[in-house]
């Protein structure tokens, strides 16, 4: 017969003993570590039975160490659980572990654009444009529905829309496929991310800017004048006086004025915290631009009352914030409207400033470093044949005088 110490029953192997409640607990030894039961036992009878049980998984060789089990079950039940997660819970994790090439966590300007295409649809609001998608767990998310998705958002005429939330669920499906929770990536459209509306950006001509630098209230015009010189609307209004040098000539005019470019504000949604001061765009936006011309002049005339830290174009209620674009677009709307450009864009000034540039001799790697852009490729886009084209063929014409000659 077992026998008994403490209230305990020692086996040829094993241990059972009774708890206060009643019950009965089991447990055994295997080379130094204790594996208890999971739980406890109504009868003493059926604690020995699981120990024989173990005994003869140990003596047969199918016993398996519980902790390894334990693990195996926790990954399992990961995995089901993952199966059944919906786009938009996924994507909600995704955002918050997402990183930029450099490593870093998502500007607050990208974050809340992601958060913005993977909306819900709600009652008081329309969802962005992966709304459709957002309920759907993403073992269901298949390359057919993708295509079909695809397919209706484009029908509606958002083709830019759709491209980008086009690539952000690519990228989000690629990481799931990573993570082992469907098994292939279903996007497979061709060129689903670079899909585009078609329409090319005309930037302002020489008289159309002039019209609207002459039109838009003055305390404007030297934003209009920093944008037409290459910078973005959120580097323009995050300078501050510091970041001017304005250099004058012997008569005491101005003759150039020189804008150090480290800084910009972004602008997100008021539930996002609102505008706030962050780094430029990319490492190559870290540059000096030198002004010449009635650029400089208007610049200089800006800044003339302001120094140290005084910002150039702080809030109009509130001097510790940003201009806000919406304050500004109500005089850009009249002087565009002036210069019969109702379409213009302020960034088309950043198109005029790369055409400009190039057109007066600049190779593309000198415009990449004034525009502040990381590739050739994002140069060129700001490149546009502008309206010289009979200037360019009279210079390029042949004469049969010059050829004998």
């Amino acid at each position: 017969m077992p026998a008994k110490k403490s209230g305990k029953t020692r086996r040829p192997f094993g241990i059972v003993e009774q708890l206060p409640s009643g019950e009965w607990r089991a447990r055994y030894t295997v080379k130094g570590t204790r594996f208890p039961a999971p739980g406890t036992f109504a009868s003493e009878d059926d604690a020995g039975i699981w120990l024989a049980r173990q005994r003869d998984a140990l003596r047969f060789g199918t016993w398996v160490d519980p902790r390894l089990a334990a693990v195996e079950q926790t990954v399992e039940d990961e995995r089901l659980q993952a199966r059944t997660r919906t786009l938009g819970d996924y994507a909600k994790e995704w955002i918050v572990t997402r990183t930029n090439s450099k490593g870093e966590p998502l500007r607050v300007r990208t974050r809340t654009e992601y958060e913005r295409l993977l909306r819900a649809d709600e009652p008081e609001r329309k969802g962005g444009p992966l709304a459709p998608l957002v309920a759907l767990p993403l073992v269901a998310i298949t390359a057919k529905t993708v295509r079909t998705w695809r397919a209706e958002t484009i029908k509606g005429g958002c083709k830019t829309q759709t491209a980008k939330a086009y690539s952000l669920l690519n990228s989000i499906m690629k990481t799931a496929a990573a993570d082992h929770i469907i098994e292939e990536n279903p996007c497979q459209v061709k060129g689903g991310s670079k899909t585009s509306t078609g329409i090319d950006v005309l930037p302002p001509t020489d008289e159309e800017l002039i019209t609207i630098l002459d039109s838009i209230s003055p305390r404007y015009r030297a934003l209009v004048a920093l944008g037409a010189t290459g910078l973005r609307y959120g580097e323009a209004v995050a300078l501050l006086a510091s970041d001017i040098r304005v250099e004058r000539d012997g008569n005491g005019s101005v003759s150039s004025v020189r804008v150090n470019v480290t800084k910009q504000i972004v602008f997100p949604p008021k539930d996002a915290g609102g505008s706030q001061k962050g780094k430029v765009k990319a490492l190559a936006s870290n540059r000096q631009i030198q002004v010449f011309g009635d650029d400089a002049v208007f610049i200089a005339e800006h800044v003339r009352d302001k120094i140290g830290k005084a910002p150039l174009y702080p809030a109009v209620k509130d001097s510790t914030a940003w201009l806000h674009p919406t304050t500004f677009h109500r005089h850009w709307g009249k002087a565009r409207a002036a210069a019969g450009r109702e379409e213009l864009k302020f960034h088309s000034l950043r198109h005029y400033a790369g055409t400009r540039y190039a057109q007066s001799g600049a190779t593309v790697k000198e415009t990449m470093t004034r525009l502040g852009h990381s590739t050739p490729t994002a140069a060129m886009r700001y490149q546009h044949s502008g309206n010289r084209d009979e200037e360019l063929a009279k210079r390029s014409a042949r004469r049969r005088a010059e050829s004998r000659a």
